[in-house]
């Protein structure tokens, strides 16, 4: 079984305390460095864009408004001494008039450009792209403006794109109202459904799903992914077309009850091998809604402490069991299927 590398950041909190202790006293020694990265622009500097190492090659599409200095960064984003802080790269910024905040990712990019009638440089910048950091081709492949669930690209210059803010984590609504916590519970399960079956025939696997990478729009209410560097994407029409060994056995994703946070377990190969597979249902039941999800020291999923009818009718935690550790064949199958229908039927009547 092959799994992503377990992301850095998550600090303890006497390794916070240290940190914030250490930052204090290098703010205190780099004063004056301080004030002129407070003041200056970085984002117009091509070197911190890394534009100078292949001005073409990872996207040009924004460049412009970034050397302009149409771009800036937020507060705190300006100050370059905290950036071993930022273990994923992403920094906030704000561009045009109104003011819209964006993201902003260092990461390779392919800039815009149609998938046909490749040259064969643009050919290899896409080998490069999918194996550095497939991010910036899914958004573009997989558009937000088609009904995707991804944030929006807007952009690159070298080596930093820019997609747009969605809104806070979903974690920020882990103790948000019954309702509420319904409703975006079924967006859930929609988007594992819409990644997994869609008229376009590509799976998409997401191989790390988190309280983190999802976010919640403002003012629709909507859940939209918000990292998708880790997503495998699996061409079903290849596959029944090429027929690997036991393409069409349907593949059961195995349970992982490990002690660390956001486990997932699965075989890139398998996933790429098969066109029925549970792998996005299992994801999101065991990471986001079930008791088996624990993120931050907390526990019993997005769905925890339900009303006392619905947990004395006991078809939720019956749900949600089997869809994150299903005890009969492809059971979780027919769970995600009924744990959809019940969360729509649920949210329909706390609306």
């Amino acid at each position: 079984m092959c799994s992503v590398p377990p992301k850095l950041g998550r600090l303890s909190r006497s390794l916070k305390l240290a940190a914030l202790g250490s930052l204090l006293v290098l703010m205190v020694l780099h004063s004056p460095s301080l004030l002129a990265s407070w003041q200056r622009n970085e984002l117009t500097d091509r070197r911190f864009l890394q534009l100078n190492k292949c001005p073409a090659c990872f996207g040009t599409s924004w460049c412009r408004r970034f050397l302009n200095g149409q771009v800036v960064f937020e507060a705190w984003g300006r100050l370059r001494l905290l950036d071993f802080l930022n273990v994923k790269n992403v920094y906030f910024a704000q561009y045009g008039e109104p003011r819209e905040v964006r993201r902003y990712a260092e990461t390779k990019d392919s800039g815009s450009f149609l998938l046909r009638n490749l040259k064969d440089s643009e050919r290899m910048q896409l080998l490069l792209t999918l194996a550095f950091n497939p991010e910036p081709l899914v958004l573009q492949i997989f558009p937000s403006d088609e009904g995707w669930p991804f944030a929006k690209y807007l952009g690159a210059c070298g080596r930093m794109v820019a997609v747009n803010y969605v809104g806070e984590e979903l974690w920020s609504y882990f103790n948000a109202p019954w309702e509420k916590r319904v409703d975006l519970a079924w967006q859930l399960m929609e988007i594992a459904e819409q990644l997994t079956n869609n008229d376009f025939e590509f799976a998409l696997y997401l191989l790390d799903v988190s309280f983190d990478n999802f976010a919640v729009g403002p003012r629709d209410g909507k859940v939209i992914i918000v990292d998708a560097e880790n997503v495998l994407v699996a061409d079903k029409r290849l596959i029944r077309q090429n027929k690997p060994e036991n393409w069409d056995v349907w593949y059961e994703s195995k349970f992982d009850d490990c002690d660390k946070e956001a486990c997932l377990s699965f075989s890139k190969e398998i996933l790429c091998a098969r066109a029925t597979v549970d792998h996005n249902y299992y994801a999101v039941c065991q990471n986001l809604l079930s008791r088996h999800a624990t993120w931050r020291g907390t526990s019993g999923g997005l769905l925890h402490d339900p009303p006392s009818e619905i947990a004395k009718d006991g078809r939720l935690e019956a749900l949600l069991d089997e869809c994150a550790n299903p005890k009969k064949r492809y059971g979780r199958f027919q769970a995600a299927k009924e744990l959809r229908e019940y969360l729509a039927q649920l949210s329909n009547n706390v609306r």
